[in-house]
């Protein structure tokens, strides 16, 4: 899909202002989904002074904090911060500790690739305890792990707008999500980014800025050596976070620990989180695999979709998925390139519970062949 961009005559910053104010001049109900990360702080902050200079009705604002369990006490701390501000000036702070569906791309090899969140009847098993104000159960979730946290908030918050801190800087993906999107018609049910042309640099110097405490598991990971580009505070067992995973056992044993408890395949991670088992390449393993004989990603492609698939450990996710895959594999023979069925052999083994990949490649291939 073409994707076209064009100049503004004014900073992010401002635009962003502008954005949250006309978007709370509707009148609907706002939802904030605040996260404790940095994006989710740089759009409260400015939702905070928005409120505080009287510029935005506070009395249509919810701020909804969906606790997924597997957070870093430094994500925790912040979200308790952001709660007494924001309860301080009046404005709800519902923080959510629901049994939902969460990904978990570690778990793949025992044909599981989801595990619920604040799962009932697990309690010995969870990272950590609920805050005792938290929310534990809702009207619409009528058994654990009926949705994940992306369908329970568009159902439960239908009746107003989800305001979110996506930015199309960080993947494709969500550069193709706002580029089909017309703001300017947002509604009750749908979903609002006011920071999404943001850049990294934008986020960071508007929190040096403003003074803004952010989680300091952001300098524990830089000094660790993630690049700032990667810094990013997702679930512990999502797709973007393995890599950052196998750095927690070396600076907080007692959480590592408690992960192994609640994940028995975490160890994985520590094993093989640079080779096709993680979708990683790292310089390490280019120099022990420089010997290798060449692999042929399009025939073990063929393989994997048309010949042998049974022979092969799919998720269950996954697998639903795999006549989308082959339709890709058809429609793009003659296209694709190696390195990309190397993306498609591993994404269909690794897991691709919600399709990224698979959507991701569609781009990729034409974009590289036109190029």
């Amino acid at each position: 899909m073409p994707i076209k961009r064009f100049e503004s005559s004014i900073n992010v910053l401002d635009a962003a202002k502008a954005r949250i104010k006309n978007l709370f001049a509707c009148g609907c109900k706002v939802y904030l989904s605040f996260s404790s990360g940095k994006d989710s702080l740089c759009m409260s902050s400015l939702v905070y002074d928005l409120i505080v200079s009287g510029e935005i009705d506070k009395s249509l604002l919810t701020i909804v904090f969906v606790d997924e369990e597997g957070l870093y006490k430094s994500m925790v701390d912040a979200a308790l911060r952001w709660r007494k501000k924001f309860m301080g000036i009046g404005v709800p702070f519902l923080w959510l500790c629901l049994p939902m569906k969460q990904v978990s791309v570690i778990d793949h090899l025992s044909a599981a690739e989801s595990w619920i969140t604040w799962e009932p009847g697990k309690e010995h098993l969870w990272i950590r305890q609920p805050p005792p104000f938290a929310i534990m159960q809702h009207p619409i979730m009528q058994y654990p792990g009926q949705m994940n946290y992306q369908t329970f908030c568009k159902t439960a918050f239908a009746d107003g707008i989800q305001m979110i801190g996506l930015r199309t800087s960080e993947s494709l993906t969500r550069l193709q999500c706002v580029a089909r999107r017309d703001m300017a018609k947002t509604g009750p049910g749908d979903a609002f980014y006011p920071i999404y042309d943001w850049k990294d640099d934008d986020v960071w110097l508007y929190i040096k800025e403003r003074g803004l405490e952010f989680p300091e598991i952001y300098m524990r990971l830089y000094e660790a050596g993630v690049q700032r580009r990667n810094l990013r505070l997702c679930a512990f067992f999502g797709d973007c976070g393995t890599q950052g995973l196998r750095w927690i056992a070396e600076t907080d044993n007692e959480l590592w620990r408690r992960i192994e408890r609640r994940e028995p395949n975490a160890y994985l991670v520590l094993l093989y989180w640079d080779s096709e088992m993680f979708r990683r390449s790292s310089s390490k393993r280019r120099e022990l695999e420089k010997d290798e004989e060449p692999k042929d990603y399009r025939e073990m492609c063929r393989d994997l979709l048309f010949v042998n698939t049974d022979k092969y450990t799919i998720a269950p996710d996954t697998k639903k998925h795999l006549r989308s895959w082959r339709s890709l594999f058809i429609k793009t023979y003659g296209v694709a390139d190696q390195s990309h069925y190397k993306k498609m052999y591993e994404g269909i083994l690794y897991g691709d519970p919600k399709s990224r990949i698979l959507r991701i490649l569609w781009t990729d291939i034409f974009n590289d062949y036109n190029s």
